[in-house]
């Protein structure tokens, strides 16, 4: 048995598919998901990583883990997990714990307190996603049109598709115990490339209009935390090498390439119609 927490998110929806289809017991876990929520088959647990106390129901029968960087207690989430029987975690961080550890402490206790567990672990930590493209979504639907800034600064977007095999793999396979895999896409792609590849998906014109930084920060603080908006736009706009350096990761854990933008783009392009 597996335990998938996010299971209603991105990577988590994904990853309970995948692991479904594989044939493997999965256990999907968010705070408020149902049995419509996830495959036939499937446990669904409605519980909270910020209340690890109620996780033990979650937990029981699991061999195995994915975690999510959530709540404010990683050592008693892990606790948990050691009392139900689980042996393997595979956590789902962030790049940023490398790059920009000031920024992103969270994900880095989260880090620690797995290598400190005594479980078999192994880090995922994700560049940025292609499914950040659905902040769109509305205006495109609405105007076709989308807005960000820094039109012209690329980063290897990665697809959460790829991610949750990569978390699979890892789930599954033995020989990643204590290994840190960056997970991006097969090359940089900027705003204004990833607004055209939504075009070309849709078949229609999309007008990409740049923000300034200003433009974006406003908008950004009326969801996320200061600290996460500055880090944010220090990426997205003044990238380290090692932001825009593509990994090779997906590539050695599946052996395949990493899939591009525009293919996610045609696979999500319901989402902007």
């Amino acid at each position: 048995m597996i335990v998938v927490t996010g299971a209603t998110g991105n990577v988590g929806r994904a990853l309970v598919r995948g692991l479904t289809a594989a044939g493997v017991p999965v256990t999907a876990v968010a705070r408020h998901i149902t049995a419509a929520d996830v495959p036939s088959g499937v446990r669904a647990v409605a519980a909270d990583l910020a209340d690890p106390a109620g996780l033990q129901d979650a937990f029981q029968g699991a061999g195995a883990l994915f975690l999510l960087v959530a709540g404010e207690d990683p050592r008693g989430v892990l606790d948990a997990a050691k009392r139900a029987g689980i042996r393997r975690i595979v956590l789902l961080s962030s790049q940023g714990v490398a790059t920009r550890p000031d920024a992103y402490r969270h994900p880095g206790l989260f880090e620690a307190a797995v290598r400190e567990s005594g479980l078999e672990w192994t880090v995922l930590r994700s560049g940025g996603m292609a499914t950040n493209a659905f902040a769109w979504a509305e205006s495109i639907r609405g105007r076709r049109q989308a807005a960000a800034p820094f039109g012209g600064v690329g980063l290897p977007f990665v697809d959460p598709q790829d991610v949750a095999e990569v978390a699979a793999a890892v789930l599954r396979q033995d020989g990643h115990q204590g290994a840190v895999y960056t997970l991006t896409g097969p090359a940089p792609t900027t705003p204004r490339e990833r607004a055209a590849a939504i075009a070309a998906a849709l078949g229609e014109p999309v007008d990409f209009v740049e923000q300034t930084r200003e433009q974006a920060h406003a908008l950004m603080a009326g969801f996320m935390p200061l600290p996460v908006v500055e880090g944010t736009l220090a990426i997205l706009g003044e990238p380290t090498g090692a932001e825009q350096q593509v990994s090779p990761d997906v590539e050695r854990v599946l052996g395949r390439a990493p899939g591009t933008f525009a293919a996610w783009a045609e696979r999500n392009a319901a989402a902007f119609r």
